[in-house]
């Protein structure tokens, strides 16, 4: 069992085309894993086992019949439980959403649905995908599969958790602020956030709706190149999506890196990182120089301040996307209320978390009169700086290289501190405050064996620069 499950998606397929084994028997391993693994992990909040042997049959009448809908027909994946999916429990890991199932699927379900691919469940999250950590989903934590006592990472642990305990081929993830990265680093796999507007955000609830985004989470470049095509592209029901949003990123095997201007951004690379990571981070770094690419390192100033911008900015729209959840238009209903105010405060008292409280009360703040001059305009105003730095910078180089994280995996329930957290933010959330596509890759181990991720941020919709650079890595360090 173990030799298939550590198989690409890639090798799945083919062996499913020469009929090594069949969707079925595939899915059925996958489901019997998460049996077998997720007691200790928590990374699902719900697994579908009927609806997906089912697919995964329909998936072996069509290649019976030589109508196989490509390489992702018959391929088992979990999506996070904020990505609409019809019949299926959809609850941002909130008891404001306990039990609820939405009547349709996201885009990206369709799109995946319509190759072939089988979903296994919905993962873990934090609660509306505000957390970095997992420990804030009303479930349960998601723990970390290379080490059960420390944190996947957030918002997005039960994705990548899931990728790394072999509980599914792919996952999906979001990203509002390194919500996809720093997981996929802290887990030891490979995720993308990809440029804005590349993928739609069609059934996606929303956190943040200027910084949001769904990626992919495999455990191979290759993989996350293949499925980032099968989900991008334009859709009319998405008035962010771009007409640029499909392409086809696979590598092609010859990959190299040379010719690749890469700078290491100093601001997000020494001070506050820890020695593991620096160390890491710097041998990739002469690492891509060996393999022919040019690295300098470069200032950006501005990104001092993305942190302080992002939280405004994210916790502002939070406070508007969430307001509907008032158990009356939606979300849980707090019972017998005397009036309609009582009924509002018990409702969202009741059903969201302490950090959902929090990021609403601080939106609801830098919006409200007096206060938005000083607060959210300037925030705004510093997101047009920090996009118009990184413009500059790209004039220069190709790609920015910088850690996925300061750390690697916190302890369950360890106070971090707060210094810790704010660097880890402010390697995440620049790419959104951009809008840029960044993706982060395996690039060695602590000397507990706990991962460390290296980040690569690119021009917009320019991901197949990213897969370039990351594939020619991964290839190079396979054959060390």
């Amino acid at each position: 069992m173990s030799e298939i499950l550590n198989r690409s998606l890639t090798e799945h397929a083919d062996a499913m085309r020469r009929g090594e084994y069949s969707a079925r028997e595939l899915t059925a391993l996958y489901l019997k894993q998460i049996e077998r693994t997720d007691g200790k992990l928590s990374a699902y909040l719900t697994v579908c086992s009927e609806q997906a042997l089912a697919a995964a049959d329909r998936s072996d009448a069509r290649r019976a019949a030589g109508r196989s809908l490509g390489v992702l027909d018959g391929i088992p994946f979990a999506a996070k439980d904020n990505i609409c999916t019809k019949g299926i429990p959809t609850t941002c890991a909130s008891r404001m959403l306990e039990g609820y199932c939405p009547p349709y699927d996201a885009t990206v379900i369709e799109r995946l649905s319509a190759r072939g691919a089988v979903l296994l469940g919905k993962t873990n999250m934090d609660e509306f995908a505000m957390g970095s950590t997992g420990e804030n989903s009303a479930f349960g934590v998601t723990h970390n599969p290379i080490d059960p006592a420390r944190v996947a990472g957030g918002s997005s642990g039960g994705s990548a958790a899931a990728v790394a305990a072999k509980q599914a081929v792919f996952t999906l993830g979001t990203d509002t602020g390194g919500s996809i990265r720093q997981p996929s680093a802290f887990c030891g796999v490979v995720g993308i956030k990809p440029t804005y507007g590349r993928v739609s955000r069609y059934g996606l609830v929303a956190y943040a709706s200027s910084l949001d985004q769904i990626g992919p989470i495999t455990r191979t470049v290759a993989d996350n190149a293949t499925v980032l095509s099968a989900i991008a592209g334009y859709d009319d029901r998405d008035a962010t999506a771009d007409a640029r949003g499909s392409e086809v990123f696979l590598p092609n095997g010859y990959e190299d890196v040379k010719g690749l201007k890469i700078g290491i951004v100093r601001q997000l690379s020494e001070e506050g990182i820890s020695c593991e990571v620096r160390r890491a981070i710097l041998e990739s770094a002469e690492r891509f120089r060996r393999m022919g690419a040019t690295v300098k390192e470069m200032s950006l100033p501005s990104l001092k301040d993305a942190s302080a911008a992002y939280y405004v900015i994210a916790s502002a729209e939070a406070s508007s996307n969430l307001a509907r959840f008032d158990g009356i238009r939606y979300g849980h209903r707090a019972e017998d209320a005397d009036t309609l105010a009582e009924l509002y405060r018990r409702s969202r008292t009741e059903g969201f978390g302490d950090e959902v409280k929090r990021r609403i009360l601080l939106g609801t703040f830098v919006l409200s009169e007096g206060y938005a001059d000083d607060y959210y305009r300037r925030a705004m105003q510093l997101r047009r700086a920090i996009r118009a730095e990184l413009e500059r910078a790209y004039d220069e180089v190709d790609l920015l290289l910088m850690p996925s994280a300061v750390t690697v995996a916190y302890r369950i329930g360890e106070a971090v501190r707060l210094t810790d957290r704010y660097r880890d933010d402010l390697c995440g959330v620049v790419a959104n405050l951009a809008g840029l596509p960044s993706i982060s890759i395996p690039c060695g181990a602590d000397e507990n064996g706990l991962p460390i991720g290296l980040q690569l941020m690119g021009r917009a919709f320019d991901e197949r620069t990213l897969y370039r650079a990351a594939y020619a890595y991964e290839r190079e360090d396979k054959e060390r």
